[in-house]
């Protein structure tokens, strides 16, 4: 049996998004920015995705610029709202311990330019608390930055009540909402976001697109110089294949989105209930304050790398975190956010579920990972030492 259980690390593109993209391969493949007809017809295909992806999100399709995907929006959000503000003598930013490297890293190359950054801790639940966020707001702050949904563990963050926040302060607020786009209900009025990023191979697209949104009347920084593409804040040629599969793929899975919640809600309940029984085991992040299709565990006595090599081996493609980081060696920042001891949280298994999961498949899951547990603490000498009180059990 063969399963891909890694769709946080990226998604098979959907059927829907191949189609609607082949034909801006190879018949409408104008550069949308020349003026004849076979550029005005990309030039139009580029505008409908537009206004889909801005539907979709509850935006004004002039508040949508396409980027080469979630990486770039965080980047671009997070430097121009520290650009307006530095111009405003704010130089403080807000963000969580939690957030993906494209955050983090953005955020200490600001520190080295002389901004202050606060990091919230989160809480063994995985989640930040508004009334901390609250308290560590201060007059010089010129953005909040926290992710809608975190990559590793799936857990939810209650971005309406940060934005209410941010709202009252006036602070702009970026969310990083690449795992979050195409699974969750998305409303940046209602969420009270200025800045979102977003990824289309989370979604069943096309890998190297994505979009920004940014609130109208928020002044975005140039991350590329060149052309007036974008209205002149993304320069380069639109990517027109990619955005109108883009634009398909999402405008698919908002089609399906409740009914694939609710079916991946009850099989990812039902791999955590069959993990849970396996001795010294511990989920990662809320039970139910998290993706429909996301589990991660962390299993005491063992080495993430060697159980993913060995679920390999009998079919199962999972990850042990991030895959932005999947050749480190250090355990998951995350990880190590939530209190997970350094030991344990070299031992984690982080798998998410497709839309096409079976609860046949889940079951397989289950069992190949217990017998693959049980295999390698059979060996290992830390195992040894836990069984035998030379070492105390952590979990």
């Amino acid at each position: 049996m063969k399963i891909y259980a890694d769709n946080a690390a990226t998604t098979k593109m959907s059927q829907t998004a191949v189609e609607a993209m082949l034909p801006y391969l190879t018949e409408c493949f104008g550069n949308p920015s020349s003026l004849y007809e076979a550029g005005q017809k990309a030039k139009e295909a580029l505008e409908t995705a537009r206004e889909e992806i801005a539907r979709i999100i509850h935006a004004s399709p002039r508040e949508i610029v396409f980027t080469s995907g979630g990486s770039e929006a965080d980047n671009q959000a997070i430097l121009s709202a520290a650009a307006l503000g530095e111009k405003k003598g704010k130089r403080h930013i807000v963000s969580t311990a939690i957030e993906h490297h494209a955050v983090l890293h953005t955020l200490k190359k600001l520190e080295k330019q002389g901004f202050d950054v606060t990091l919230l801790p989160v809480h063994e639940d995985g989640i930040v608390r508004p009334e901390e966020l609250k308290a560590a707001l201060r007059e010089d702050t010129c953005l909040v930055t926290v992710m809608y949904a975190n990559n590793e563990i799936g857990t939810l963050q209650p971005i309406r009540e940060i934005g209410e926040l941010c709202k009252e302060k006036g602070i702009p607020f970026h969310t990083d909402a690449v795992q979050a786009v195409g699974h969750l209900s998305m409303d940046v009025e209602r969420d009270g976001v200025t800045l979102l990023s977003a990824s289309a191979h989370k979604f069943h697209g096309p890998k190297g697109v994505g979009f920004l949104y940014a609130r109208k009347g928020f002044r975005l920084s140039n991350l590329i110089e060149g052309g007036a593409q974008e209205r002149g804040k993304r320069a380069g040629t639109e990517n027109v294949a990619g955005i109108v599969a883009m634009a398909a793929a999402l405008k698919e899975a908002e089609a399906n989105r409740e009914a694939t919640a609710l079916r991946l809600t009850a099989l990812r309940d039902r791999l955590i209930e069959g993990l849970a029984a396996i001795p010294h085991s511990a989920l990662n992040g809320d039970a139910q304050k998290r993706l429909p299709g996301n589990v991660n565990f962390c299993f005491e006595g063992i080495e993430g790398e060697s159980l993913l090599l060995l679920l390999d081996d009998r079919g199962i493609c999972a990850s042990s975190g991030s895959a932005c980081t999947s050749g480190s060696l250090d355990p998951s920042h995350v990880l190590l956010a939530i209190g997970r001891k350094h030991d344990v949280a070299h031992g984690s298994l982080r798998l998410t579920l497709g839309e096409d999961a079976t609860e046949e498949e889940v079951d397989y899951i289950i069992q190949t990972v217990t017998e693959t547990v049980d295999r390698l603490r059979s060996f290992s000498p830390v195992w040894r030492d836990l069984c035998s009180g030379k070492s105390p059990f952590i979990l």
